[in-house]
Formats: C-alpha cells, sequence, structure tokens
C-alpha cells in the first residue's frame, strides 16, 4: 500500500508512487548489494541480468531483490537495461548460491556471478552465434600446388555439402584456412539450420551387471523426486561406473536432467566415452579447457530445461538446472573437488545441498571414501553400499611393502622394482611407475659448498627440468635457466637430488631402451586432446611403462596393466597436515587399483622406509574400511573434523609482521565459549609469491556457532581500514591446514 500525504493547495490526501528499487549484485569482491532504480519501462525478476551505471563504467549486475524500500534523501541510478525478459538464475540456483555464500562467507556477487558462463558475465547476449554451413562454389578449386590444406579443405567441404565451421575446426582445419577459401570465392557460407528437438538418446540397454552390482544396485534409491544421499563404497576395478549408467539408464527419465561430477579435466574423455555409448548426444560436458562459446551452448541447454546428462568438474554444480533430479559425484574423496582460491567451496559439498533443495537424490561414489562421508554413513546421514568385489574375473592386486633402506638405487628405483618391471614387460604386459613429483629433480645441489637453489619468491627450492634446462618454482610458477655450475662457488659438482617423472622416465629408457616409456603429468598433458592420444596409445595393450603422478591414480581404466610400482610411500607418514595419512592411503590405494583389472593378476610394489609403520601394514591388507575407521578413531582422539567443525583465517602481506598483527587483532573476538583457537602462526609455506602468509586455526563443536563468529569476523574485518598490501580470506571445511 502507497503511502498517502495530505495536499494544502487541494484539500485533499493524495497517494504518493514512490519508485520501484531494485537490489543488484554485482561481480565485484564487495560484501553488499547495490540499490537502482527501476524505470517504468523495465519489469525485472530476481536472478534477471542488468546493465547498470557504477561510477564511470556500465556493469552487468543481477537482481536479487526487487521492492525494496528507497533510502530517505538518495537520488538512485536507474537500471540501464534488461539484458534478458527471463531470469539467468532460477530460484533453485538462486537459493543453493545465497547459501552458499553465507557458508562460505564469500560475496554474494561473486558466488552469484559463477553459475554464469563468461560470456553472460561479459554482458553479451544469452544466445549461441548462430554456426555457419558451408558449400563449394566451384567443382574443382583454382590454388598453387603447394596449398595442401586448402585443397583437402575444399575436398572435405565437397564431400560433406553443409558441414559447419565447427565440424571443420574439429576435423583440424583453422579459421583462417576457411575464411582465405571463401575470400577465393571457392566456397561460400549459409546459415546453419539448427535442430532445436529433445537431445537424442542412444538405443542401447542398460549395461548388464554382475550378482555383486546387481545387489548394490538394488540399494539405490526407487524414487529421483525426494531426497536421499547415498555413499558408493565400491573397491577399484569393481564397476561402479556400470552402476551410475544403469541407474541413469532404468531411473532417469527422458526429459529429465542428470549431472555427474568428475575431479579432473582429464578424466572427462574416458568418462565421457562411456556415458556417450548408452546415452548418445543427450551428454554434454563443462569443464575449463571449454571455450566461451562452448561454455554459452551449454549452460543455454542446461538453463532452457533440454533433458541433458552433464558431466563436468566442480563447477558444474553451480548451473542452473531447472529439471534435475539426479546427482553423480565420482570419486568423492578427491581434494580437488575444494576450490582451492576465490570462492572456496566444496563441490562435493555443495551437491549434497543441491539435491536436498531439489528433493532428487544423490550417489557418492569411491573406492576410498572421504572420512567426512564416511563418518556422515556411519551416523546414518548417508546410506552406505557397499561393493567390494571386482567386476568379472578380475581380483583385487596383491600389495607387497619393498623395504628400500641399504639398498642401492637408480633414480629411485630399487634392483627388485626394475626386476619385477622387466618380467612383466617379457610377458607382454604393462607396468605402472608411480612417482608423485614432476620435473626431472625436486632440488639442484652443489656438493662441494652444499647450496641448495631456492625460489627467489617463494620459501621452497626450485624443481629442476631437464627437458627444457629450466628450474621452475611448482607454487609461484617463478622459472629461470638451469645452470651447469654452482652459482655460489662455481663449482661444477652442482647435481639434481631426488626423483621426478623425467628422470625415472630416463632411467627406464636407459633400462628397457626396447619398450615405449608414457609419461602423465602436468607438464606432458598441457596441449588439447594429449591425455586422449596417451589413453589411447596404451589402451592399445602393447607392452609399455607409464611414469606419472597422481593424474594416474584417478578412474583410469588399463586392462594390460599387471604390475604398479611406487617410489616412494613415505611422504604422508610424518606431515604436519592432519589430512595427510588419510590422503597418503587414498592416492597408494587409488594407483594400486590400475594393476590387474582384466583377465591377468595384478601386484604392487610399494618402496618404502618405513615398512614397520602400522599404517603402511594395515594397508597392504587392502582393506579401506578397517583403514577408515582406524583413522576416523584417531581424529575423534584428537577433536579433528568430521567430529568438529574447522575454518581458517588466512592473512597475507608484504611483512609476516604485519599478517601476523592482523591475525592477533582478530583473535580476541575468538575468544566465545565453544571456540577453540590455534594461532596466529606462519604458513607451512610462509612465503610465497613475495607475500608472507599467516594463519589462525577456529574449531567448534557447534556449526552454526561457529558461522556466526566468521560473519562477525567479515563484517568487522570489511569496515576496518586495513593496508591496500594486506589481504585476508576464510577457509571453511579447509582441506589444506599448512
Amino acid at each position: 500500500m502507497q503511502p498517502a500525504y495530505f495536499c494544502p493547495l487541494s484539500g485533499y490526501a493524495v497517494t504518493v508512487t514512490r519508485p520501484s528499487i531494485a537490489r543488484i549484485a554485482l561481480n565485484r569482491p564487495l560484501r553488499r548489494l547495490f540499490d537502482y532504480r527501476i524505470p517504468e519501462t523495465i519489469t525485472v525478476s530476481p536472478g534477471q541480468r542488468v546493465k547498470v551505471p557504477f561510477g564511470r563504467q556500465t556493469l552487468t549486475g543481477l537482481v536479487v531483490e526487487t521492492g525494496v524500500q528507497p533510502p530517505e534523501g538518495i537520488t538512485l541510478k536507474p537500471v540501464a537495461e534488461a539484458l534478458e525478459p527471463w531470469p539467468a538464475l532460477p530460484e533453485s540456483t538462486f537459493r543453493l548460491l545465497t547459501w552458499a555464500s553465507d557458508y562460505y562467507q564469500h560475496p554474494l556477487g561473486e558466488c552469484l556471478f559463477t553459475a554464469l558462463p563468461p560470456a553472460l558475465r561479459k554482458g553479451r547476449p544469452a544466445r549461441e552465434k548462430p554456426d555457419e554451413s558451408w558449400h563449394c562454389t566451384a567443382s574443382e578449386p583454382a590454388l598453387p600446388a603447394t596449398a595442401y590444406r586448402q585443397r583437402a579443405l575444399f575436398n572435405t567441404v565437397k564431400e560433406a555439402p553443409g558441414i559447419t565451421t565447427s565440424a571443420l575446426v574439429q576435423a583440424g582445419f583453422s579459421r583462417a584456412q576457411i575464411r582465405a577459401l571463401e575470400q577465393k570465392e571457392l566456397i561460400q557460407q549459409k546459415e546453419a539450420i539448427t535442430d532445436i528437438t529433445t537431445a537424442a538418446e542412444a538405443d542401447l540397454p542398460a549395461p548388464q551387471l554382475s550378482p555383486a552390482q546387481q545387489t548394490a544396485a538394488a540399494g539405490f534409491p526407487e524414487r529421483t523426486d525426494e531426497f536421499s544421499a547415498t555413499l558408493l563404497y565400491g573397491i577399484t576395478g569393481s564397476g561402479k561406473t556400470e552402476l551410475y549408467l544403469h541407474y541413469l539408464k532404468t531411473r532417469l527419465q527422458s526429459n529429465e536432467q542428470a549431472l555427474v561430477l568428475v575431479p579432473e579435466i582429464n578424466l572427462t574423455p574416458q568418462t565421457l566415452a562411456r556415458f556417450r555409448r548408452y546415452f548418445g548426444n543427450r551428454i554434454a560436458v563443462w569443464h575449463s579447457a571449454l571455450n566461451d562459446g562452448e561454455r554459452l551452448s551449454t549452460w543455454l541447454k542446461i538453463r532452457n530445461g533440454e533433458p541433458v546428462i552433464l558431466i563436468g568438474t566442480r563447477s558444474a554444480v553451480l548451473l542452473p538446472f531447472t529439471g534435475l533430479r539426479t546427482i553423480i559425484v565420482d570419486e568423492e574423496h578427491d581434494s580437488s573437488y575444494k576450490q582451492g582460491e576465490g570462492f572456496r567451496y566444496s563441490g562435493r559439498d555443495v551437491a549434497v545441498y543441491r539435491a536436498h533443495l531439489n528433493r532428487c537424490p544423490v550417489i557418492l561414489g569411491s573406492a576410498t571414501p572421504s572420512l567426512e562421508s564416511w563418518h556422515n554413513a556411519q551416523q546414518g546421514k548417508y546410506q552406505l553400499i557397499r561393493l567390494e568385489e571386482r567386476a568379472g574375473n578380475a581380483k583385487p592386486p596383491a600389495l607387497e611393502l619393498l623395504d628400500i633402506r641399504s639398498r642401492p638405487l637408480e633414480a629411485g628405483l630399487s634392483r627388485p622394482a626394475l626386476t619385477a618391471i622387466k618380467k612383466t614387460l617379457d610377458k607382454g604386459e604393462q607396468a605402472l611407475v608411480f612417482v608423485n613429483r614432476r620435473g626431472f629433480a625436486p632440488v639442484m645441489m652443489c656438493f662441494d659448498c652444499g647450496h641448495l637453489e631456492e625460489c627467489p619468491r617463494c620459501d621452497t627450492r626450485l624443481t629442476y627440468h631437464r627437458r627444457d634446462r629450466a628450474m621452475r618454482c611448482h607454487h609461484c610458477d617463478f622459472q629461470m635457466a638451469a645452470s651447469h655450475n654452482c652459482p655460489k662457488c662455481q663449482s661444477e659438482n652442482f647435481k639434481p637430488v631426488g626423483q621426478g617423472t623425467e628422470r625415472t622416465e630416463d632411467t627406464l629408457a636407459e633400462q628397457f631402451p626396447d619398450t615405449p616409456i608414457v609419461r602423465v603429468d602436468r607438464d606432458s598433458t598441457q596441449r588439447k586432446g594429449s591425455i586422449q592420444a596417451i589413453l589411447k596409445r596404451v589402451n592399445t595393450g602393447e607392452p609399455c611403462i607409464l611414469v606419472g603422478t597422481q593424474m594416474l591414480a584417478k578412474g583410469h581404466d588399463f586392462p594390460n596393466v599387471t604390475l604398479v610400482a611406487v617410489v616412494n610411500a613415505d611422504g604422508g607418514l610424518f606431515s604436519v597436515d592432519f589430512r595427510a595419512p588419510e590422503q597418503m592411503v587414498q592416492t597408494l590405494l587409488q594407483v594400486s587399483g590400475r594393476a590387474g583389472r582384466g583377465e591377468k593378476p595384478g601386484k604392487v610394489m610399494i618402496q618404502t622406509c618405513h615398512s614397520d609403520h602400522p599404517l603402511l601394514k594395515s594397508l597392504c591388507k587392502g582393506n579401506y574400511a578397517a583403514l577408515a575407521d582406524q583413522l576416523l578413531a584417531e581424529r575423534q582422539t584428537g577433536a579433528l573434523p568430521p567430529f568438529r567443525a574447522m575454518a581458517i583465517l588466512r592473512a597475507e602481506a608484504d611483512t609476516m609482521q604485519a599478517s601476523l598483527q592482523l591475525l592477533d587483532t582478530i583473535k580476541p573476538m575468538t575468544a566465545v565459549s565453544g571456540i577453540e583457537t590455534w594461532g596466529p602462526l606462519p604458513a607451512v609455506i610462509a612465503r610465497k609469491a613475495d607475500r608472507h602468509r599467516a594463519q589462525l586455526i577456529l574449531c567448534s563443536n557447534h556449526r552454526r556457532q561457529l558461522n556466526h563468529l566468521l560473519t562477525h569476523i567479515c563484517q568487522h574485518l570489511d569496515q576496518s581500514k586495513l593496508p591496500a598490501s594486506t589481504k585476508w580470506i576464510v577457509d571453511v571445511d579447509p582441506q589444506e591446514t599448512g
């Protein structure tokens, strides 16, 4: 009801219509929203994209609220335009991101814009650019004899009239080559006709399940219209993907959407191929390697309610689904589901909350479930389904600890390990060598003066990459040319120390000169399509040796790999991070699971200097459930997550004194009953990229109390006048405490 005022001129009460006000979120690291006047010519609703003036700029904003009470005595700027007549973010997605903003203590504007593809964040239209189709204008091209690619392009268009630009690019031709032929009037374009029909589904029945898989499948929720959380504990090679496929094939309706989260981009191609066999072009994909146009196209399909099954990495859980009926989180234990900077959300945990909002089932699958999920299953919050038999005739590999104390090593490999590799190759099988460090060597050291080459910007040492003759920091990306001489004493006795994937690759090439060595790490898979080429090569089954980092430990299926050799398993035994033992056990069991997935038995050799360590001895029994119970008991004794909620307030500045000083001013605010505080202390890597880092750890038995305190701290810091060089962030449910 509009307020009435008395008009002295007429003597009547006059109703005054106040301008309609919208509260707008901007993609800025600001914990506040902005009010704008809505012109009479514009209609807006929550979730809608608008253009608004902001200082001297015009920015894209998202409407959070309308009908806001206008502030007294302030003239508001008007909304410039509404970019679409419909909300980019539907109500369920809006509620999800509002909750995530509150839970993870991150500005709402940046959270909301995470659900938009880059093109829409920049204010571009929410529609796809029409794809051109091409036709030849001549029967034979008048081209020079040396124009091989242009001639090949002409023949491709001639053989497939109407082929689109995107199809030609996928076939290996560049846009420049296409334009060159167009300018020569050898081909001409027409706008491609796009068929906006329901996505076709491959005509394949649900995969056949083994008796053990059938028992597991019977435990899955029957209905897709109510919330349930299920933890699928299936050992490596048990066929969890077949269960996902079977569930979607038998439960998901043809007009419904589903989301399958995977932890790594490099896992996507293999998963994608298996899902496309059963669901055809109903499958869509989402990850950071897609270009802006591809992401916009997928986003529009999801927002428009097309019945897609989306396979994506972490950020896919934030997209604006309108018909979401099932969520699957594969390898749910993987730490890459937690965003490491900016909006530090957990893709797995947000997926569970999204399923709750959407009233649909969520299935978390892993051979090594996170202790948080395992604890939730024990508490009855998640239903636990066990799948402890490998698919087909495959058997779990035999695990063996190989004590390397006093043994001579060749690039970290002992003689028994090299002998086992040779026997494996002689049988026509494949071996996998796991080295959890890329590069040639982690340290360059002078054996005369003892100098170690350190990063000038971080409190870490530079890694030697022999292929590029470079010294690189894996924390800040600093690099410099490698030197043959010690920079301190000029001695030539300046040598690499320790093992990396490059060094292990070179040693194995010397030991087995007739065998292909395939290295799989971030350096070798940077180019687009490189991981697919590697997988294709390995899946031929020809004898080879795979050398790689954790990238090899995640979800890959290599039927002819029968031996796994772990170069050094001791890294997680004595770490300051309380999660290190859990992560070490998960990594070792995951990489061990690559062996013996086919008909042939597998063997795992784990090199260690601590073969009598209780954790490693338990690991060799291959029973992760017992190990998880053991680790949970240790966490409970130490009052650590998941038995208490944890958050870390991190500060960084030009000096350590400034970082610690900021946290010291905050610590008195945490002196609340039920809150335990550790620190402030320097981070494990105290200096990174010339920024000095410190942290204050907060623990509480009551998550709501901790969240309330964090909100109070964030409001205080937002209102404080801090030096421009001093930054702070809040990390809720941290995966790294260093």
